[in-house]
């Protein structure tokens, strides 16, 4: 559009910067979910092939995205949190989020879609990624993220569920036998009523998934890193030629998904280099 009788159109532009300083979390979550959840007859609580498909696509966007320094994926809900000193886009909130819509709506190459052929075929592939709805920016001035509860959620799930499959309650049936209910009291129904040991629940559904650039492993009895970067001062400027050597070593990192506990610092201090923005020693080849 640059040097053309439609640069005009510029004139018309809002400016909406984000603000400096804080960290950004873009959250996309499904659109019309239900129906297409029962047009691919996905199965309740959870369907290990749409998470599967998510966690794919992104792994696709953290690794386009180097300023990306960690997302969490829960039931149909993505966020993806860039560093508080990101300049991605000038840090227009339309384009930061646009852009992790765009990500998300492909992967890299035919080759990935090809290595997870049993999920879903290409063209299903397209379909399932239209259906998430990016969100407006987020912005928070310390690394206190809000995350989605999936502990929670998962045991309410998989107990409503086995009440209404496995018990023969409706689901109005179901909610009413829920309300009110605690943790243990629901691990008890799912126990005494159809032999399920909520504990050999597998670890994605129960913790999400997790994704990050992976790096070694650093005590945890070193330091505290997330006192250090609830800093709300000016974050130390580096030269543009160190900022551009971090975002290449970052590039090169291999993004790793995972289903950990992201609640308790220990996963944080044993990973200083999510939140400090700086890349760490890359693991050695066993």
């Amino acid at each position: 559009m640059a040097n053309s009788k439609f640069e005009y159109v510029r004139n018309f532009e809002q400016p909406d910067p984000l603000l400096p300083n804080t960290w950004i979390v873009v959250r996309i979550d499904g659109r019309a979910f239900t129906k297409m959840c029962a047009k691919y007859k996905f199965q309740k609580p959870n369907d290990r092939r749409a998470l599967d498909l998510m966690n794919v696509a992104a792994m696709a966007v953290v690794t386009d995205i180097p300023e990306i320094i960690i997302a969490y994926g829960v039931s149909d809900e993505y966020s993806f949190v860039l560093h508080k000193s990101c300049d991605l886009f000038e840090r227009r909130a339309r384009y930061v989020a646009l852009r992790n819509r765009l990500q998300s709506s492909k992967l890299r190459s035919m080759q990935q879609v090809g290595q997870h052929h049993r999920i879903y075929l290409h063209s299903e592939l397209r379909i399932f990624l239209a259906h998430m709805l990016p969100r407006y920016a987020t912005l928070l001035p310390s690394t206190n993220f809000r995350w989605p509860s999936s502990h929670i959620n998962n045991l309410y799930n998989t107990t409503f569920w086995s009440l209404v499959q496995l018990g023969g309650l409706d689901n109005k049936d179901a909610e009413r036998t829920l309300a009110g209910t605690l943790a243990a009291d629901k691990n008890e129904i799912l126990f005494s009523r159809f032999h399920i040991n909520y504990n050999n629940e597998p670890e994605i559904y129960k913790k999400g998934s997790v994704i990050f650039r992976d790096y070694e492993l650093v005590d945890p009895g070193s330091h505290s890193v997330a006192a250090e970067m609830d800093d709300l001062a000016e974050p130390v400027t580096q030269s543009k030629t160190q900022t551009e050597k971090d975002k290449k070593r970052r590039a090169k990192a291999r993004v790793v998904v995972q289903h950990l506990d992201i609640i308790k610092d220990d996963f944080w201090d044993r990973r200083p280099w999510i939140l400090s923005n700086k890349p760490g020693k890359v693991p050695k080849e066993t």
